[in-house]
């Protein structure tokens, strides 16, 4: 009997949902520098390849139950809804508010599910994508806020609840964290400073809604820029044992290292105005040149995998 042929996406993975993020993430930062062109490339490429992994989704769960279960079960499986958040906030920052409150509730019901199943599945020890557990969280908060201007102050209510959530499972996902991943990790090490990173965007998303006033907008205020104090000490930690041993081959989960950079970035840019600190928006122009050229290194590694594994015959 002739053996079926395998689905011609079967060799992706949950961390391809990085991929996403990274393009989406510095789509949002050259379009909050002006570069629209660009940004405008890249949100076409991200939101390309969110229509393939969602196909992949979808027929993984129709046809292939089993392996979409084991992989619900893994961190990476948030990288689904983080990416359709970031893609709903670039898309929100271009007036397409109706497709983005679209995304946010396509990542609203996922969100939960996976939540619980990774967390029921998490263990000691762990590479940084156990971060992803405050990344989606905060995604959902950030885009929450984004929306809330459009569509009513119960949405900035949410996104509150949502940030707060997600600096608690930071620290829970910290206490799971192998910290020997800083200088063995393959690229997803960065997500510990990433969430941190979207956590202050999603705090400095969230300090412009007149809901917040007094003592409330103080706290918040200090809370973003705490965040983002934390996320900037994770940048050079992280850089610092890069340099000190260098891991230059590709792998997927170096979209993971791209994401943090940008996120830095952006994060950066948003909180500057938003808590008055101007410097801040001057050191995320910088970040986010870093975060470009790291995305395009990493895109040239893929398409060099890819035509290396085009090329080779064995089956």
């Amino acid at each position: 009997m002739e053996r079926h042929r395998p689905h011609r996406w079967a060799d992706l993975t949950p961390a391809a949902g990085a991929a996403v993020m990274a393009t989406g993430i510095v789509s949002v930062g050259l379009h909050l520098t002006g570069r629209q062109v660009l940004s405008a490339v890249l949100l076409v490429l991200a939101a390309g390849l969110w229509v393939v992994l969602a196909a992949d989704f979808t027929w993984r769960l129709l046809r292939d139950r089993d392996r979409w279960i084991t992989e619900a079960d893994t961190p990476p499986a948030l990288t689904g809804v983080a990416a359709t958040c970031v893609l709903g906030t670039r898309l929100a920052l271009s007036g397409r508010h109706p497709a983005a409150a679209v995304l946010l509730a396509v990542a609203t019901l996922a969100w939960p599910g996976l939540l619980i199943t990774v967390i029921r599945h998490w263990r000691r020890r762990m590479p940084g994508a156990a971060f992803l557990v405050c990344v989606a969280t905060q995604a959902l908060a950030v885009l929450a806020a984004v929306l809330a201007p459009v569509y009513g102050s119960w949405l900035a209510r949410g996104a509150l609840v949502l940030f707060c959530l997600g600096v608690l499972l930071y620290g829970l996902a910290l206490f799971h964290f192998d910290p020997r991943q800083v200088v063995s990790g393959a690229g997803d090490q960065w997500v510990a400073g990433g969430a941190m990173a979207i956590s202050a965007l999603a705090g400095s998303k969230l300090l412009p809604s007149p809901l917040w006033t007094g003592t409330a907008h103080t706290v918040l205020r200090t809370a973003t820029l705490t965040l983002l104090g934390l996320a900037l000490a994770w940048y050079l930690v992280l850089a610092a044992a890069e340099l000190a041993r260098p891991r230059l081959s590709y792998d997927i989960r170096r979209w993971a290292t791209v994401f943090p950079l940008g996120m830095t970035a952006v994060a950066c840019l948003n909180a500057g105005p938003a808590t008055g600190v101007h410097q801040l928006s001057t050191l995320g122009r910088p970040l986010l040149w870093i975060a470009t050229a790291v995305w395009l290194l990493t895109l040239v590694g893929f398409l060099r995998r890819a035509w290396s594994e085009a090329a080779d015959p064995t089956p």
